[in-house]
């Protein structure tokens, strides 16, 4: 089983153009996103998280039940459920505006070892920023690092950052228990304060990783380890928005390590150009698809399949 770690939320999307179009809400989270797109490809996955017992929690959990996704590790309670206010560009680039004092995600609590069945455990967003909930989190990394592959999206929301010199600097201290990085190519400018982002990226496997895979939105998807590099150009789609992509690319590459029986930090490092080639292929058709429609709504495997040619 993989366990993906973090918050469930719901975005308000806008629906039209006006300059006060009406909003629609939309379930997500980018860990809720990573967990609902592993759950419809068909890999055994978990949920750790609170989720409020409001109306848009009871939503949020049985979206995940639809998703095949488990949920004996989600712990409920009654505080509201955080809100993002979503803002779209023209290219359908998303904006965030977030809702998130007292609400019940961040006010998780420590489970304890997770279950002897998990082989990875994925973190990411607004979990590892807002406390107390960040702490808990980051304690769950640590630990768990050391006998499992960890995973991490730290997907950049500044505007709830208000200490970014204290973040950038625990974000390093996070990487020595990190097997596997994902982050956009913005993330990456904006964790090391500007810079070409392949050097940042060699950086970062030199104090850990395994690999860092970057998301460069029009530009495709790379990859990179202590041996090389590998590019995947962009799959072309017309897009509705972004909401969720990255996401669905971080879901996706860890379905693609679990179908080919390589979900561990030594197993990532002996992958081949051919094989991260795949991969990154295989993550980048998954995505293509989530920026086709609107909100957060990563494939089901049949979805993938065809896409792919299969």
């Amino acid at each position: 089983m993989i366990v993906v770690a973090g918050e469930a939320l719901v975005d308000m999307v806008p629906v039209g153009d006006d300059e006060l179009t009406p909003l629609a809400p939309k379930l997500g989270g980018g860990p809720y996103n990573v967990a609902v797109a592993l759950g419809r490809l068909d890999v055994p996955t978990g949920f750790l998280s609170r989720v409020s017992t409001d109306h848009f929690g009871e939503q949020l959990i049985k979206r995940l039940h639809a998703s095949k996704v488990e949920t004996s590790l989600v712990q409920r309670g009654r505080e509201n459920t955080t809100l993002a206010v979503v803002g779209l560009a023209e290219d359908g680039s998303a904006r965030y505006s977030f809702y998130v004092d007292g609400t019940a995600d961040r006010l998780v609590e420590d489970p304890g070892p997770l279950p002897a069945e998990t082989k990875a455990v994925s973190f990411g967003t607004l979990s590892l920023v807002l406390e107390p909930g960040a702490s808990v989190y980051e304690t769950v990394l640590r630990r768990e690092s050391k006998r499992l592959l960890t995973a991490l999206d730290p997907n950049i929301r500044a505007g709830l950052i208000h200490d970014p010199g204290a973040y950038r600097a625990r974000f390093r201290s996070w990487l020595p228990d990190v097997g596997l990085l994902k982050a956009s190519v913005e993330d990456a400018r904006w964790l090391a304060e500007d810079g070409d982002v392949i050097e940042i990226a060699r950086t970062w496997i030199s104090q850990g990783p395994a690999a860092v895979v970057l998301t460069k939105g029009g530009d495709g998807l790379s990859v990179i380890t202590a041996t090389g590099q590998v590019d995947v150009p962009p799959v072309k789609v017309d897009v509705v928005d972004t909401i969720g992509a990255g996401d669905t690319v971080q879901g996706a590459l860890l379905a693609w390590l679990h179908d080919h029986d390589a979900l561990s930090a030594e197993k990532i490092r002996g992958l081949s150009t051919d094989e991260w080639t795949a991969a990154l292929t295989y993550a980048g058709a998954a995505a293509a698809i989530t920026c086709s429609r609107a909100g957060a709504e990563p494939p089901f495997a049949s979805e993938l399949t065809v896409a792919l040619g299969g």
